[in-house]
């Protein structure tokens, strides 16, 4: 994963609650092996009509939404199944941070194991927020290490964040990557068990 530090970005707003994983990234696509290639396939049901053109009433589809890197939802984002390819979806179609009052908890988990910034603010700053994105040039920067959202216009709002998930972050570390800084250990311990056998 790439260290995340700072992030700015355009905010794009995805004014629903309850989203689950399937709209996330719906399962006909689930077969795919990569973690990536699915960000085309991201809120598939919403995104397109059936001749499979752009749906032009979508949130994201409307011209201010483009480029966004920043997506702020509504309550109990990414509920559902556990499908990890969901914070994969959303990663691949280009989003850095997620903004939402609250998340389902492996959904939550899945986007930090897999270097999406989840954030949970109250609603009434995440409606200050959504209004200030109907200034096309609006945009938010997100300092991890300080732990402050800020705006060019005053915002200036700190966020909570796990210790653990934020090093993990800043270092561009995942799972496997704590693992692996045993690896010297690891070896000696399987050396000395081929021993017994």
């Amino acid at each position: 994963m790439k260290p995340f530090t700072t992030h700015s970005g355009k905010v794009a707003v995805l004014n629903r609650t309850n989203v689950d994983t399937d709209q996330i990234i719906p399962k006909q696509f689930l077969k795919r092996i990569e973690k990536t290639g699915y960000g085309r396939f991201a809120f598939f049901d919403w995104r397109y009509l059936a001749d499979g053109t752009e749906n032009p009433d979508f949130e994201l589809n409307q011209e201010k939404s483009k480029g966004a890197t920043i997506l702020l939802a509504g309550e109990n984002f990414g509920c559902g199944s556990s499908r990890e390819h969901a914070p994969w979806a959303l990663s691949d179609y280009g989003f850095e941070v997620i903004l939402a009052p609250s998340y389902a908890d492996i959904f939550h988990q899945n986007c930090l194991k897999n270097g999406l910034l989840p954030i949970s603010l109250e609603q009434s700053i995440l409606d200050v927020i959504r209004e200030k994105t109907n200034d096309e040039s609006y945009s938010l920067t997100i300092n991890l290490e300080e732990q402050l959202i800020t705006d060019n216009s005053g915002l200036s709002q700190p966020f909570d964040v796990d210790p653990y998930w934020k090093d993990m972050l800043l270092y561009g570390k995942d799972e496997i990557d704590l693992t692996l800084n045993y690896d010297e250990q690891i070896k000696n311990y399987e050396n000395r068990r081929a021993s017994f056998l």
